[in-house]
């Protein structure tokens, strides 16, 4: 089964861990791969590695996430991760190291649970193309995945079996409200 969480509110990765601690809860291997997310502060990094189910990240992170992490920083929302992550000059490297990466562990047929979080902006970028994708999901069909990430392209409708869109009606941030320790990250 191919499921995908897109669109433009909060809640896609957070829905897709939902899915992995179930799936782990069963006695499923799960593993989740990041797309052009480094290093960042998020409480998932920590809380899911100690449960046994990693997460290996293939891109740039914040060079401030081990002080927002401990609450010493905020995060101020400058955007530099972002920006670094969709350089094809620093992300198309790591990018390709995560689907080599991928592509190793589906041999390895350990894990009956893959997540590919942010994957649809490696995707809508160029960075990840997208026959070279569908062939990996589809080289290992006993493989549950779950795929992540905004304005998750359409034309995959066609090869999910799920799809889910994530729509904010009311959060705190459009009051103004910063990101809480904690609840966000």
């Amino acid at each position: 089964m191919i499921q995908v969480y897109t669109g433009d509110g909060k809640g896609k990765t957070t829905s897709a861990l939902g899915t992995a601690i179930t799936a782990y809860s069963t006695g499923t291997k799960v593993l989740i791969v990041q797309f052009l997310k480094g290093s960042t502060y998020m409480g998932e990094l920590y809380s899911l590695n100690r449960l046994g189910i990693p997460i290996i990240q293939f891109g740039l992170g914040c060079r401030w996430s081990s002080m927002i992490r401990t609450g010493l920083r905020h995060c101020t929302g400058c955007g530099e991760c972002f920006r670094q992550n969709r350089d094809p000059k620093l992300a198309l490297p790591l990018v390709n190291e995560g689907l080599s990466f991928l592509e190793e562990q589906v041999h390895t047929s350990q894990y009956g649970m893959i997540i590919l979080d942010e994957v649809s902006h490696a995707l809508n970028r160029g960075f990840v193309p997208t026959d070279r994708l569908l062939s990996i999901l589809h080289s290992a069909p006993s493989i549950d995945w779950v795929l992540t990430g905004r304005n998750f392209p359409k034309a995959w409708l066609e090869e999910v079996d799920e799809w889910w869109e994530l729509k904010a009606v009311k959060h705190p941030f459009q009051e103004g409200i910063q990101s809480r320790r904690g609840i966000e990250y």
